[in-house]
């Protein structure tokens, strides 16, 4: 029987997610600034260092068992302490590219101990209606990647250390106030090791390599669509001079839409299944990613409104695909599978944003570029829909 959950919990639980995940894209939010000091060009560094931390610290996190051994709103608060330091470090040393990346990568690492463990959190209160607690989870996870733009977007002149000590402040206030207000379930009597042997499960059974595969093809566009989505909106006020656009303003929209997609998606899945609305909404994001090089030259409203179906899209169906993963995970191994499904889905998204850095060096104002986004649509719809479409 489980405990009867507090009215407040996923107010607090989703506003917590919110707040500690502004650390994720915060230094793309400032890297013009940045790049300006240092006087070379980062690209898609920035994003691949904090992906590459936080491959590291899941990996970490399961070897040692630490989401068993250690409550879960005292390793969130650990991690948010830690991830806030590690964000404004590079504000304390004399500035260079190695300093910078040092402290992406690091802030990475204490990311893996808010994102999993907020779903953990959601995942020891919540039964049947986990698809809807996932949505809301997932959707404060846009939330907080897109505050960066926002505050970015309305204080053009914050100088970058400061604007990253505030984007810190906010992170530790979360982790607080989740410490401080949700209760903990007891840990585990007996432990959820890892397991490397689960890689083989995540291939060896059908329904599970089906919702995993439809994950890594999520992954394989989401994160590579947020880190250029700033140089999206500039091309398009290159070909559109006539229009004034808050490139940070219009890039924050994009991304905070996918709140939506999130949400509504979580709550569709309760009538219509996880599998069903995460492949709609698959084939959606492949569409607009396909239609986009073709409205280069459509009125600002109508670009707009192809940006923000493509935002709300990308990143809906990531909370039904975890939960098929975890619905269809051996319950001896879940931990192990659910860890491994992550680290895969997270290194995918270095090799997408690395590619589509060498492609935008190469071909600056063409957006058919981004059309190599489309084959994480492709694959991930021809592995999975099969299989998980009556899930």
């Amino acid at each position: 029987m489980r405990q009867q959950r507090p009215t407040y919990f996923l107010i607090v639980l989703v506003f917590a997610q919110f707040a500690t995940t502004t650390l994720w894209l915060s230094g793309n939010a400032v890297s013009t600034q940045i790049e300006s000091e240092l006087g070379i060009k980062l690209g898609g560094w920035l994003t691949s260092a904090v992906q590459m931390g936080f491959i590291l610290g899941t990996l970490f996190n399961a070897i040692f068992a630490l989401p068993e051994r250690v409550l879960s709103s005292r390793l969130f608060l650990f991690s948010a302490v830690l991830g806030a330091l590690a964000n404004i470090s590079v504000a304390l040393f004399a500035l260079n590219v190695s300093v910078v990346l040092v402290s992406r990568v690091f802030t990475g690492l204490f990311l893996a101990g808010i994102y999993p463990i907020g779903m953990k959190i959601a995942s020891d209160w919540y039964g049947k209606d986990l698809g809807r607690a996932m949505g809301y989870l997932v959707g404060a996870l846009v939330l907080g990647k897109s505050f960066p733009y926002l505050l970015k977007g309305i204080s053009f002149e914050l100088p970058w250390k400061e604007f990253l000590f505030w984007i810190s402040l906010v992170s530790l206030f979360g982790g607080i106030l989740l410490w401080s207000l949700l209760p903990d379930k007891p840990l585990p009597a007996q432990r959820n090791q890892f397991s490397i042997k689960a890689l083989s499960a995540i291939f060896k059974l059908p329904e599970l390599r089906a919702a995993a595969f439809g994950y890594f093809g999520h992954m394989w566009e989401l994160y590579t669509f947020w880190a250029f989505l700033p140089a999206i909106w500039k091309v398009y006020a290159h070909f559109h001079p006539e229009y004034v656009i808050n490139i940070p303003l219009a890039t924050f929209a994009t991304i905070v839409v996918g709140f939506l997609g999130c949400w509504g998606g979580g709550v569709l899945s309760l009538k219509f299944g996880s599998g069903k609305i995460a492949l709609i909404q698959l084939s959606i994001s492949g569409i607009c990613c396909l239609c986009l090089p073709f409205i280069i030259d459509t009125s600002l409203s109508v670009f707009s409104l192809l940006m923000f179906i493509w935002g709300i899209t990308v990143v809906g169906d990531s909370p039904q695909f975890s939960t098929l993963v975890s619905r269809f995970a051996l319950p001896e191994r879940r931990g192990s599978i659910i860890t491994l499904v992550t680290s895969i889905g997270f290194a995918i998204t270095i090799i997408s944003i690395q590619l589509m850095d060498f492609l935008l060096a190469k071909f600056p104002e063409n957006l058919t570029v981004f059309w190599v986004l489309s084959l994480g649509s492709l694959v991930g719809l021809w592995a999975s829909a099969k299989r998980i479409h009556q899930q």
